[in-house]
């Protein structure tokens, strides 16, 4: 399922005017108009493509008024031959339709994840209604955008993931890089190397995000309790802890409780989380 947050306007705004052009150019209609639909379920008229006195422009339909409100509460299409005289639709913008000279019109939602995420309307000035041609183009045209804009949205997600995933692992390979150092500055007798080595973990450690830093500021973990939770999240059990850190089992659970305590956590699983939220592990 694709996220609402994935539907951009941008993608809307871009692909609504080459859409309105088409339905005008194969339709005949006088005037092919739309608008997205806002996040207080109202469609904002911004696109046009014909003739037009300007009294359309920017006009916020609400749900359930007019040709587009109706539209936009039933997820239908709706078409009328005489808009100023139908009795199916409400008449809050009959100055507005009068002034632009409109008459037979037709509207169709554009509909993603089945809500409708704008409108797309054509009208006729000429007297005419809307025949079965006309409804048909434009419904074509509407699910051929539909289909454009849930291709944008699933190239979106795609992408999302694949940044999410390529985090991730850069994470767990430089959460490997730190313990692998932690537990070789362990085992060096010599002071200077064992220095640069940490050094070089502190460095790691400063590559975690700064937001996560702030927001756990008041969480301050030992160096010992962060090798700990280092190796924990790599799968270490409290053994072998022991023999990569050069303590005992009794130590290592001594540092793994203090950490906890700390991070008000359950588990070592949720010591992990909440020390990398903490910005206290990397």
């Amino acid at each position: 399922m694709i996220a609402d947050h994935l539907l951009d306007r941008d993608d809307l705004d871009r692909e609504l005017p080459p859409a309105l052009a088409r339905i005008r150019s194969r339709s005949g209609v006088s005037l092919a108009f739309g608008g997205v639909v806002g996040s207080v379920e109202q469609v904002v008229l911004r696109h046009f493509d014909g003739p037009t006195v300007g009294a359309l422009a920017d006009v916020a339909v609400g749900v359930g008024q007019g040709l587009g409100g109706k539209v936009i509460r039933t997820n239908r299409v709706v078409a009328v031959d005489d808009y100023l005289r139908t009795d199916v639709i409400s008449h809050r913008y009959d100055r507005i339709i009068a002034a632009e000279g409109l008459h037979a019109m037709v509207a169709v939602p554009v509909i993603v994840q089945r809500r409708p995420v704008a409108v797309v309307y054509g009208a006729l000035r000429n007297g005419q209604s809307v025949g079965a041609r006309i409804l048909d183009l434009l419904t074509d045209e509407v699910r051929a955008l539909e289909q454009q804009l849930a291709v944008s949205a699933a190239r979106r997600s795609t992408a999302e993931r694949t940044a999410v995933i390529g985090h991730e692992r850069l994470r767990d390979a430089v959460s490997q890089a730190y313990a692998d150092l932690r537990v070789l500055a362990s085992r060096v007798d010599d002071p200077r190397l064992r220095a640069t080595l940490l050094d070089v973990t502190e460095s790691l450690s400063a590559t975690r995000d700064e937001s996560a830093h702030v927001a756990g500021a008041a969480v301050q973990l030992t160096r010992r309790e962060r090798d700990v939770l280092s190796l924990v999240a790599l799968g270490y059990g409290n053994a072998e802890l022991g023999t990569a850190l050069g303590l005992s089992v009794d130590t290592v659970k001594s540092y793994l409780k203090s950490a906890m305590q700390k991070l008000g956590a359950r588990t070592r699983a949720q010591a992990v989380v909440s020390a990398r939220r903490a910005g206290q592990l990397v």
